[in-house]
């Protein structure tokens, strides 16, 4: 063998090498992004588990601070609705569950749906929540029910 096809080969079978070398890594690196993936999927499955059950509780903690809203504060039964909302409160805040704040804060599509709008002679009140028609609750940062609101709007 010529001393020139000695060395064509070596450098084939050089790119060769290198050539595996490099699917290899694609293959390596690809895997470990799928075990990211899996990771982050398993992840947020546990984190949002107990949607459907906490979908179930949440329009009755919304109907015991109504009910609170029009009772009188001067009944003992009364404190113990209270206490049993802030049991209940803590229950949800425990599970990731937070109340979308919404009152004179900027409008934002994306946690609140408007469903009236109110008229205001003030220019920097327009585009602000006016009131909160029904709370609105995120379950670990993610919207699970957006919150139902009344917008100012400027007419001069």
């Amino acid at each position: 063998m010529s001393e020139k096809k000695a060395k064509l080969e070596v450098g084939e079978n050089d790119n060769k090498i290198i050539e595996l070398e490099n699917k290899y890594m694609r293959a390596l690196a690809d895997y470990q992004n799928l075990l990211k993936q899996t990771a982050r999927e398993k992840s947020d499955f546990a984190k949002y588990a107990n949607q459907d059950l906490l979908m179930g509780l949440l329009p009755i903690y919304d109907h015991l601070k109504m009910s609170l809203a029009h009772a009188a504060a001067t009944d003992q039964w009364l404190e113990g609705v209270k206490h049993v909302l802030n049991q209940f409160k803590k229950v949800l805040t425990d599970n990731g569950v937070e109340q979308i704040e919404t009152v004179g804060k900027k409008f934002d599509h994306n946690l609140m749906d408007a469903v009236e709008s109110e008229d205001t002679e003030e220019m920097d009140k327009d585009g602000l929540v006016a009131k909160e028609l029904k709370a609105g609750y995120s379950l670990n940062g993610k919207v699970i029910i957006p919150a139902r609101v009344a917008v100012y709007k400027f007419t001069p």
